[in-house]
């Protein structure tokens, strides 16, 4: 008896593997970015193991709710919740072709946090202190480019256009290609990096000549701004909401701000002018007119 339930765990645990795997093939085949094929099989990983005992396809909208309710009590983002709702509606979806409405799900409300901003002077000892020439061309091009760490990964050589002084972003977010601005400093910055590494077809390699991590490029921004005395939470993703809110204090366009950046809705680049100084800088504050020291 003992031995027959362990063959039966054996195979529904092998099942369940083999579906998984189904699941990323579809996924691929769907054009899903690698983050969002992990991340989704990392939510329904989950999902199926909260309900190892019920099939899948017995579940209704309530044991849906359930499993949301039981991420809420573990204490899990808001933004995480969203990801595991997302993939369950692929699976139930696109995998098991049911109707639309079987998973619809009231989404919880986003976070209304603003972004981290390192200012120009902390953007200044950020890339003086760092010191890697490696490094700083990742850390270079993803502040004066405004890239999201899986942009700058998948550059390949032919995308920059010396001539035209700009690089092209292929299958950005949402599959969308867009063209940056490629400045004269960063070009000449470019050319060093290239005559020391001599990259063949990705422009940021990795150690054996493939993609770079964005583990390591996490880790470079971290330890750079550590050196540079920076105690903000500082990612990658901090020098791109960086460079968008210096556009808007230079006075650039925010319709421009929000091509530049590859983003659908004007509203996702709006938040950049709730983190920008420009409109603080002419308000005559009353507490000038008075002493404090």
């Amino acid at each position: 008896m003992l031995n027959y339930l362990l063959n039966t765990q054996s195979i529904k645990k092998f099942v369940n593997m083999m579906e998984l795997q189904n699941i990323k093939k579809i996924l691929i085949v769907g054009g899903y970015s690698n983050s969002t094929v992990k991340t989704y099989i990392a939510c329904l990983t989950s999902f199926k193991k909260y309900f190892y005992k019920i099939e899948i396809d017995r579940l209704t909208k309530d044991d849906i709710i359930e499993y949301l309710f039981y991420l809420i009590k573990n204490n899990y983002s808001k933004s995480t919740q969203n990801q595991h709702i997302n993939a369950i509606k692929f699976y139930f979806e696109k995998c098991l072709g049911k109707k639309r409405e079987y998973y619809i799900i009231e989404r919880p409300r986003k976070e209304k946090k603003l972004p981290t901003i390192l200012s120009k002077n902390e953007i200044q000892l950020l890339f003086s202190n760092t010191h890697n020439l490696k490094h700083l061309t990742i850390l270079a091009v993803i502040y004066s480019c405004g890239l999201r760490i899986s942009e700058l990964i998948n550059i390949s050589l032919n995308d920059i256009d010396n001539n035209r002084m700009i690089i092209h972003i292929r299958k950005g977010k949402g599959n969308k290609d867009r063209q940056v601005q490629l400045t004269n400093q960063v070009l000449e910055l470019l050319r060093k990096y290239y005559k020391k590494y001599l990259p063949v077809n990705y422009l940021i390699v990795g150690q054996n000549g493939g993609k770079y991590s964005t583990t390591s490029i996490q880790k470079i921004i971290k330890n750079s701004a550590l050196k540079a005395r920076i105690y903000k939470k500082v990612t990658p993703h901090t020098l791109r909401h960086s460079f968008a809110t210096h556009l808007l204090e230079n006075g650039t366009d925010i319709r421009f701000i929000q091509k530049i950046l590859g983003h659908s809705d004007i509203k996702t680049t709006q938040i950049y002018t709730h983190v920008s100084n420009t409109h603080l800088k002419n308000i005559q504050n009353p507490s000038d007119s008075l002493n404090f020291l």
